[in-house]
């Protein structure tokens, strides 16, 4: 993708804003039916910007939310939540935008980041939170996902208190990467409360076709959030390698995802990602790039949503 300049980035914005009043539908299901989850985009990708500049920037861009970074060098430091979150969540509110969920690094109750975190989401209507991830040594793997398991029963347990509902996110590499290893766990915890953050990419990357076909069906029960992301293989000099890139220019099946999304009647989160290079040559043009790209990548994702869904889907 090429670099924009600012006016660049603004004739992008407007025809985001065009595409909107073309196709109202896609953002507007208040009396309609189609697609009732919310739209987000990760923070992660704009780390320069405060509550205010989220909420006004991503709004003007056509998402209905934002996927808040509450974690170490996130737009919250676990440290700081109790006073920083109340004032992320209440900005970005001002500007119209809701604050579906959460992305933290939180993997066990004993973190003494971890009730703080949930007393206050919760007390801030905050639904959703993403957990941190259960690494494997690649020593004794079933002793690693016990180990695991018994960290997340914990936290679960805390998700339950406070109200928040966790959701687990299938990395590529991690414990729960492939879903099967850890949806022993999840099936014992209370659906109410604990369910799966889906990333089909990270699940296409393990699985392959038919594995992340596999992998949907065990979480679709009790989906929660999921992510929006692609990539492809690449065969670099030192062997063949993930490489990310915008929404629709890989190797995932979005046309098919998102029909079973559909048919698994799912309407809660979802978080875009920018996980692959945004160029620029200053600060601010990284900036102007990220919300082109976001801009560019949301579109395809509306497209598909209405392909599936029909129309009358939200931002």
């Amino acid at each position: 993708m090429e670099t924009v300049s600012r006016r660049r980035f603004i004739e992008t914005v407007a025809a985001a804003g065009a595409l909107a009043t073309t196709f109202p539908d896609l953002l507007d299901a208040q009396s309609q039916p189609g697609f009732r989850g919310t739209l987000c985009f990760f923070s992660k990708h704009l780390p320069r910007m405060d509550a205010r500049a989220l909420g006004h920037s991503l709004k003007t861009l056509g998402f209905g939310g934002v996927d808040l970074t509450v974690r170490p060098k996130g737009h919250v430091e676990p440290a700081r939540v109790t006073q920083d979150l109340p004032v992320f969540v209440e900005g970005i509110k001002k500007e119209g935008l809701a604050v579906p969920m959460i992305t933290t690094e939180l993997t066990s109750d004993a973190d003494p980041a971890a009730r703080p975190t949930l007393e206050t989401a919760a007390a801030l209507k905050v639904p959703y939170f993403k957990t941190g991830y259960y690494y494997y040594a690649f020593v004794d793997a079933r002793k690693e996902i016990e180990a695991a398991a018994a960290k997340l029963r914990g936290l679960a347990a805390l998700s339950a208190a406070t109200g928040v509902h966790l959701g687990f996110h299938n990395h590529a590499g991690y414990i729960g990467g492939g879903i099967w290893d850890i949806a022993p766990v999840i099936d014992t915890l209370d659906p109410k409360t604990a369910g799966y953050y889906f990333d089909v990419r990270h699940a296409v990357v393990e699985g392959g076709d038919g594995g992340w076909r596999s992998a949907f069906s065990v979480v679709a029960p009790r989906l929660s959030m999921i992510a929006l992301k692609d990539f492809f293989w690449e065969k670099a000099p030192t062997g063949w390698r993930v490489q990310n890139c915008p929404m629709g220019e890989g190797m995932v099946n979005w046309k098919s995802y998102f029909a079973m999304l559909a048919k698994a009647g799912f309407h809660g989160p979802a978080s875009l990602h920018l996980e692959y290079d945004v160029p620029g040559a200053t600060p601010d043009a990284v900036e102007a790039n990220t919300l082109a790209a976001a801009a560019r990548d949301l579109t395809f994702v509306k497209a598909r949503i209405a392909e599936a869904y029909g129309a009358g889907s939200k931002p």
